[in-house]
């Protein structure tokens, strides 16, 4: 991880929890961290505090994957030796990962030219005008082009580790980190959800968080607008607004995206075929269960399945599956 002059603690501890913390009830095997600064002068911290770290640009640039929290001045570029380092580094096949401001530094070094990238969305507009020859989108909490991963601003650096997390490791280990850091393993919704908006809180909501509950606890039974909207004690058509305005997104598109989530484990860690996956999952066919898939993780279930079946090879080397290049591209948390 990249540290730099004026920095907030939270994203500091959000990569340093994640991936700096040793949980053999976790995973045996887990990341080695290096915080990075430019030169040896300590950096200064919101608050007052002061950070002194052993990495370099050089560490930074030989790593297998790059954090880049967010930036204090979104209006200026890194040095010349940070650009040269963040080059360097995805030359060389490293992941490059920012967080909220980050973008910015990621955007700087060329890095997201003519690609898909999303940041707070309160700096959307500023990185859109900087930098005309990145797509922005303020929507998702991340994007993952495989090589390069864009991240929304604040606790979406939780979303964007066990993200990471969930790729290296598979969904078992991150659904346990999620469970020791009590976050849940996986928001949806995108950002549209948190953006300054006059609709004031109200009481429907209570019910509409009801009724995901009630969902995800039945996810292999069928399930409709109507059976959810009875759930929180709404007319269908008020259900769907409720639901719009509570999470950005329609019951529809958040239940299969659920539905594509719990089937990951079953993927993962069993040979139980597609097609009964699908149903216990509640998909109404193997078929519907593919194009969903593919939509969401763009890959197919078996693709996915054989991905992992090749990273749990007994020979895999264990910093192997850092660094790789033939993930799926662009998958979208939205």
């Amino acid at each position: 991880m990249l540290a730099h002059e004026g920095m907030g603690a939270f994203e500091l501890g959000t990569v340093t929890e994640i991936f700096g913390r040793h949980r053999p009830d976790v995973c045996e095997d887990w990341y080695r961290l290096s915080v990075c600064v430019e030169d040896a002068a300590p950096v200064a911290v919101l608050g007052g505090a002061e950070l002194r770290a052993h990495g370099r640009l050089d560490d930074l640039a030989a790593a297998d994957t790059v954090v880049l929290p967010g930036v204090a001045d979104r209006h200026g570029n890194p040095g010349p030796d940070v650009v040269d380092a963040l080059r360097a580094a995805h030359a060389r096949g490293a992941r490059m990962v920012s967080i909220c401001s980050g973008t910015f530094a990621l955007a700087a070094a060329g890095l997201l030219d003519r690609r898909r990238a999303t940041t707070h969305w309160r700096y959307a507009d500023l990185l859109r005008e900087r930098f005309p020859e990145v797509e922005v989108d303020p929507r998702p909490l991340y994007i993952d082009h495989g090589d390069v991963i864009t991240g929304a601003g604040g606790a979406a650096a939780l979303d964007v580790g066990l993200h990471l997390v969930r790729q290296d490791f598979g969904a078992g280990t991150a659904n346990s980190l999620a469970r020791r850091l009590v976050v849940h393993p996986q928001r949806d919704g995108g950002q549209a959800q948190f953006i300054e908006s006059p609709v004031p809180v109200e009481p429907d909501d209570d019910w509409i968080g009801e009724s995901m509950a009630w969902a995800l606890a039945n996810l292999g039974q069928p399930i409709t607008v109507a059976v959810l909207a009875e759930k929180a004690m709404m007319a269908p058509r008020t259900y769907l607004r409720n639901f719009a305005r509570c999470t950005g997104t329609s019951p529809i598109r958040w239940l299969n995206t659920q539905r594509v989530q719990a089937s990951l484990p079953l993927l993962e860690t069993s040979t139980t075929p597609v097609e009964q996956v699908a149903r216990a999952v509640g998909f109404e066919s193997s078929a519907t269960f593919r194009h969903h898939f593919t939509e969401l993780m763009r890959t197919s279930p078996a693709a996915y399945r054989a991905m992992f079946r090749r990273e749990q090879e007994p020979e895999r080397h264990s910093d192997d599956h850092r660094s790789r290049r033939d993930r799926p591209a662009d998958r979208l948390k939205a």
